[in-house]
């Protein structure tokens, strides 16, 4: 089977961030930062719609395919193109993040969990400010003008601001049990992503807060942030976050996008994000197609113990 690959990245912005809530993770540059990550990519035309397949190294020369966050609804040809690229790469398995929903036990996949947030909370920055702030929870909205109140800047960072953000973030991850990429891993977003930037907040010369937010297609995603545990009743990551919301709006971008939430996983966080109102958007699920048993429940069972 001939796969048809797209090599000139003006032909697949043109497709891809031109789409409602464009997805960052089927960006050109999305699939260059895979690359340095030592990961083999493909850009398929699967017959006139576009996805970004990435190749996952595994322990014992194992690997499987991933394909992320596909918007389009995948018939049988799309699905056979997927599967046969990932039987000549001898995968252990093909992974499909769908956007939108869609069964595909018919065609022989399996439920699987997400990889990314499988639900997400966006503004419509096509409203006022005011609009924006009086859909906020009234606390949030309070919390906002008390950073403010204090003196509380924001600015967008620099390169030398990566050490700070990754420190902010470690702290915070770690208060929470959570793992956390290393730092190579946000260099190399900052180095492949020319949209991805960093800002911060900060008070009397100390940095309270940082985020990292991707600007994308029409959309702005809030991907990670970290804050500073002393200084939580400063209420800086309110301000840090109306403070982009109002610059994405400023710079014509007509979604923000929080970048998951979940009731059960992070209750905190998502208490936090919802504060800013917003509509929610639920994602399709995440399928495997397996393509070899045994590895595949090696795979599983390792999984469970990490």
């Amino acid at each position: 089977m001939i796969f048809k690959e797209i090599t000139s990245k003006d032909i697949w912005e043109q497709k891809m961030s031109s789409q409602k809530q464009a997805q960052f993770l089927q960006s050109w540059d999305w699939g260059e930062f895979q690359k340095s990550l030592g990961r083999q990519i493909w850009r398929l035309d699967l017959g006139g719609v576009y996805a970004l397949a990435i190749k996952i190294p595994l322990p014992l020369e194992q690997n499987y395919l991933y394909v992320p966050r596909l918007n389009f609804l995948l018939d049988r040809d799309m699905i056979n193109i997927l599967k046969e690229l990932a039987r000549l790469e001898k995968s252990i398995f093909l992974r499909l993040e769908l956007g939108l929903a869609q069964d595909l036990d018919l065609f022989g996949f399996r439920k699987t969990n997400n990889v990314q947030p499988g639900q997400t909370l966006f503004l419509d920055l096509s409203k006022s400010e005011d609009d924006l702030l009086a859909e906020m929870r009234q606390k949030t909205r309070y919390n906002i003008r008390l950073a403010f109140k204090k003196g509380v800047k924001v600015r967008e960072g620099n390169d030398n601001d990566l050490e700070i953000f990754y420190n902010l973030m470690s702290n915070t991850f770690e208060r929470k049990g959570k793992k956390l990429f290393s730092k190579e891993y946000y260099q190399k977003i900052l180095e492949n992503l020319p949209f991805a930037k960093i800002y911060l907040a900060e008070l009397s010369g100390k940095i309270l807060c940082a985020n990292m937010v991707l600007f994308y297609g029409d959309t702005a995603t809030y991907l990670h942030g970290g804050s500073s545990p002393e200084d939580k009743n400063i209420m800086a990551p309110h301000l840090l976050q109306w403070e982009i919301i109002k610059k994405a709006k400023e710079l014509g971008y007509k979604y923000y996008d929080f970048w998951g939430i979940d009731e059960v996983k992070w209750p905190g966080v998502t208490r936090f994000k919802k504060g800013f109102g917003g509509f929610e958007v639920k994602y399709g699920n995440t399928y495997d197609s397996v393509q070899n048993k045994f590895w595949y429940t090696a795979y599983q069972i390792v999984k469970k113990f990490k």
